[in-house]
C-alpha cells in the first residue's frame, strides 16, 4: 500500500517526482537483477550498470532521443570495459547490459507517459496504464485460484493457469474501459479492448520472464524489500513489459 500510495502520488505530482520514483525503482530492479546473476556465477560491472539504470527514466524527462544516445554510450563503454579488461567474460558484459535496459530502459515509458499530456489526464494516463496490469494480476489471482485447472507454463509458473489468464485479460479490459469513458483520450472501443488485451498479455510475459530467471539461479523472490511480497523487481515484473507496450500502442495510435 505504501508502495501503490508513492506511486501515485508522484504521478500526481508531475513529471519530475515521477522519473525520480521510476529512477529509484530502476536502481534497486537492476541492483536486484544483478544479485541473482552474481549467484548464477556473472560478475556485472554493477557501477556502470546501476548507473544506466538511473539515466534512462532521468534522460526521459529532456527527450526521448537521448535515451537512444544512453544506450549507444553504455555499450561504448562496456565495448572499452571488454578490450582492456582481458579477465572479463563476453557474459559478464551482456548481463551488465541487459540490466539496465530491462529495468531503466523499460520502465522509462512510465516518465514518457506521464509526460505525453499535460494536467490531470496525463497523470491520470499512466495510473490507468499501471492499474490494468495491477487489476490484471488481482483478476488473475481470483480466477485462477478458483477455476484454474490447466496450467500454463508449470516448469517455470506452477501457479499460472490459463483460466487465471483470461481472468487478467478481462480485468485489464474493464480499466481500459474506464479510460475511455472518461472520454480524456482519443480512443474508441476497438482501441481500448486492444490495448487492454496486448497491455495484460505482455504484462504476464513480463511475470514470466522474471519467475524463469528466479528459477534458473534457484531463488524464490527477487529480493526482500517489501516483506511477505518480494524485491522491487517482482513488484515491476509485469509493469516493465506492460507500460512500454502501452506507450508504443499509444504514440503509434495518435493519442499521445
Amino acid at each position: 500500500m505504501i508502495y501503490a500510495a508513492l506511486f501515485i502520488g508522484c504521478l500526481l505530482l508531475g513529471t519530475l517526482p515521477t522519473a525520480l520514483f521510476v529512477a529509484a525503482m530502476s536502481w534497486l530492479c537492476c541492483f536486484e537483477f544483478f544479485r541473482m546473476m552474481r549467484l548464477d556465477g556473472k560478475v556485472p560491472n554493477e557501477l556502470l550498470g546501476l548507473t544506466a539504470a538511473v539515466l534512462f527514466p532521468l534522460s526521459a524527462l529532456v527527450d526521448p532521443l537521448w535515451l537512444t544516445a544512453l544506450i549507444f554510450l553504455l555499450v561504448l563503454t562496456l565495448g572499452l570495459w571488454y578490450v582492456f579488461s582481458p579477465r572479463t567474460r563476453i557474459a559478464d558484459i551482456a548481463v551488465t547490459a541487459f540490466g539496465p535496459i530491462y529495468t531503466g530502459f523499460m520502465l522509462s515509458s512510465i516518465v514518457l507517459l506521464r509526460d505525453s499530456i499535460d494536467g490531470f489526464p496525463g497523470a491520470l494516463l499512466p495510473i490507468g496504464v499501471c492499474a490494468s496490469l495491477w487489476v490484471s494480476d488481482s483478476f488473475a489471482y481470483l480466477v485462477g485460484s478458483r477455476f484454474g485447472k490447466h496450467k500454463m507454463v508449470p516448469k517455470i509458473s506452477p501457479h499460472k493457469s490459463w483460466e487465471g489468464f483470461f481472468g487478467g485479460l478481462f480485468g485489464s479490459v474493464i480499466i481500459w474501459l474506464i479510460l475511455l469513458v472518461t472520454g480524456l483520450y482519443r480512443i474508441d472501443l476497438a482501441f481500448a479492448v486492444i490495448t487492454g488485451l496486448a497491455v495484460a498479455i505482455l504484462g504476464v510475459f513480463g511475470d514470466l520472464l522474471e519467475s524463469r530467471i528466479k528459477r534458473g539461479v534457484g531463488v524464490k523472490d527477487s529480493g526482500n524489500l517489501i516483506p511477505g511480497h518480494g524485491g522491487m523487481l517482482d513488484r515491476s515484473d509485469s509493469l516493465i513489459f506492460g507500460c512500454i507496450t502501452a506507450y508504443l500502442i499509444l504514440k503509434i495510435g495518435g493519442v499521445i
